[in-house]
């Protein structure tokens, strides 16, 4: 039996469900007051969002895995903690990937207990993000867990995130030459590389990239020079990025585009939920019914762009 690491399987159920990610950052705020106070309190009702979205995209088969940002949680304190554990044990039941944002790096000793912490126990996830700039050296403690005898997980570096700062960071050019975020992509192929007899055949690395779907300048160079790394590509939809740019990073291995508050909060927007809005009675199926729909919407939409390439 092939062992696959879970970076391929998830590259694998992209191409069967189509490549959205469902960002389940979700902030109590995102939710109507008529919601929370039917459940009975902000955690409940959190959690209670994200198992319904959770069964309606995995029925529907509109996206293929979720991200699920723990800083949302850590906010609601250790209710909060619970509700995140609860929410990515719900995306692995229903046959999904999740990935855990977390954007952890630190040094060897703090970046092995975090690793731990995320890929073991009650915070065991498929594959997490994490930032490399604080050295190469911060990466190996997680990478490692990539391995089949240590539960074949992954991670996506933060290579070319969404936001306007990325410039500050990525685009200065090294006295050696070339720009530091290619000194990161050069070293994620290097990480890859060295799992290839490990892995013989599929068709990625266990580790892939945060590549933002804003960088519409970078999208195709980045996309060209990295052809084996798989992306997680955040900034379509609230945060303005373009289906066409999304679909540029598509390209190749592929990726996995993370929509969050355009689907959370897509009753915001909805025409048919507009009485219920001003009545302030909408109900957890309402809303959640609004966040499917758009994530069956953002899934076609991508798949058009992709298309016409």
């Amino acid at each position: 039996m092939i062992t696959k690491h879970k970076m391929q399987e998830l590259q694998e159920l992209a191409a069967v469900n189509g490549p959205l990610c469902v960002g389940l950052d979700t902030d109590p705020s995102y939710l109507p007051d008529s919601v929370i106070k039917a459940v009975g309190s902000p955690e409940e009702a959190v959690l209670m969002y994200n198992k319904e979205i959770i069964r309606r995209i995995a029925a529907e088969k509109s996206a293929c895995c979720c991200k699920v940002q723990i800083a949302y949680y850590e906010a609601m304190g250790l209710k909060g903690l619970k509700v995140y554990a609860q929410t990515l044990q719900a995306v692995k039941e229903a046959g999904l990937i999740v990935i855990s944002d977390i954007k952890r790096g630190d040094i060897a000793a703090t970046a092995d207990a975090y690793a731990r912490a995320h890929f073991t126990g009650d915070f065991e996830t498929d594959l997490i993000t994490i930032n490399p700039y604080m050295g190469f050296d911060t990466l190996e403690p997680f990478t490692k867990y990539s391995a089949p005898e240590k539960g074949v997980k992954g991670a996506f570096v933060l290579l070319c995130t969404s936001n306007p700062g990325m410039n500050d960071i990525g685009h200065p050019v090294l006295k050696a030459g070339g720009l530091l975020l290619d000194r990161v992509g050069n070293e994620i192929a290097r990480i890859n590389s060295s799992f290839g007899e490990k892995y013989d055949g599929q068709t990625c690395g266990p580790i892939g990239a945060v590549v933002g779907a804003t960088q519409e300048a970078d999208a195709r160079r980045i996309r060209d020079a990295y052809p084996e790394t798989f992306f997680l590509i955040p900034g379509y939809g609230a945060q303005g990025g373009a289906a066409r740019i999304a679909a540029t990073l598509l390209d190749k291995a592929g990726g996995t585009v993370n929509s969050s508050r355009g689907i959370l909060c897509a009753w915001k927007k909805s025409e048919a939920l507009a009485a219920r809005r001003e009545e302030n009675s909408l109900s957890l199926a309402d809303i959640a019914d609004a966040a499917s729909e758009n994530a069956l919407f953002s899934k076609n939409d991508l798949l058009s762009a992709k298309a016409a390439l």
